[in-house]
């Protein structure tokens, strides 16, 4: 057994697909399906179920590929430590992060990274949640931005910032007089939501406590699939809505018809954090790009409870 061989049954495993398996690894597909046989007869189990229309992982499989995703991590890690011994914030860094987030803080951190860590290679993935989890855990990202808590004993999940929430309402609304808008005005007003699957939308309900009314009105049911869909039909005077601090440095505030609203709410905010799996070994990357976040937030971010992530918190 290699980790040519660990490779080849990750592959499998993810693409279920013997000849898109063998194109991922760069192979042909008799050399794949041979090596893997050959594999099974050696270990005496049978990895794989296959059939004509599919294949699917076996229980032992599943549990072999767990710890194929370990040897190989472990593997890019020696990797790692014979550049990080000429450069210990060298090598790519795979980071995740919600769409909610991602569009409005990496145009703040990417230059002041390059110019600090220049041999830091960041690739960058935005998707949501759940998808972003499911991705930590096969291996597939380093660490992932969320807004979310997580509670998984295999995740580490540090603080960076706490990002108060804005209302975003139409510049012909009741709320444009109102000095100060309360959780009451909120519940007298149509708030429109991103759809099912962004955190901002549980959020958003959680804070107006709009799980414990009914939602009425003909715009009731609709539903946005990102935050400047959402934008453009407030300036259009669809409804209201909230938006996270960092939002505000998008080109929807001039000129769109949406007025920004701070709320006077203690609850109106969201914690972010990057999480990464407890074994993830390159501490020290991790510590330089969350402190290059940190050291480049805005003024409209509440900064004064973020918490600057250390290597005890990394370990």
């Amino acid at each position: 057994m290699n980790l040519r061989d660990l490779k080849y049954i990750i592959a499998v495993a993810e693409t279920h697909h013997f000849g898109q398996a063998a194109s991922r690894c760069f192979v042909s597909q008799p050399t794949l399906s041979g090596q893997i046989k050959k594999l099974e007869q050696t270990l005496g189990v049978t990895i794989f179920e296959r059939t004509n229309r599919s294949v699917e992982i076996t229980p032992i499989g599943e549990a072999i590929l767990h710890h194929a995703y370990q040897a190989i991590e472990q593997a890019d890690a020696i990797e790692q430590l014979a550049l990080a011994h000429q450069d210990p914030l060298a090598g790519p860094l795979r980071i995740g992060a919600i769409p909610t987030l991602s569009p409005y803080l990496m145009p703040l951190i990417l230059m002041p990274l390059r110019r600090k860590h220049p041999q830091l290679k960041l690739i960058l993935s935005e998707e949501m949640t759940d998808t972003l989890l499911h991705r930590l855990h096969n291996h597939e990202i380093d660490a992932a931005l969320l807004a979310t808590s997580v509670d998984d004993h295999d995740l580490q999940s540090v603080p960076l910032f706490t990002e108060p929430f804005w209302l975003a309402h139409p510049r012909q609304h009741w709320f444009y007089n109102r000095e100060e808008i309360t959780l009451d005005d909120l519940d007298r007003t149509d708030m429109l939501l991103l759809s099912e699957g962004h955190c901002l939308a549980d959020q958003a309900m959680k804070i107006c406590k709009m799980s414990d009314r009914k939602r009425q009105g003909e715009m009731a049911d609709l539903r946005a699939s990102s935050l400047e869909t959402l934008l453009q039909l407030v300036g259009a005077g669809f409804g209201s809505t909230l938006v996270p601090a960092l939002a505000l440095r998008g080109s929807w505030t001039t000129d769109s018809g949406v007025v920004a609203r701070k709320l006077d709410i203690p609850e109106a905010h969201r914690e972010v954090s990057i999480v990464y799996r407890k074994t993830f070994p390159r501490e020290m990357s991790l510590q330089a790009f969350s402190q290059i976040i940190i050291d480049n937030l805005p003024n409209t971010v509440d900064r004064s409870k973020s918490k600057p992530v250390k290597p005890d918190n990394l370990a």
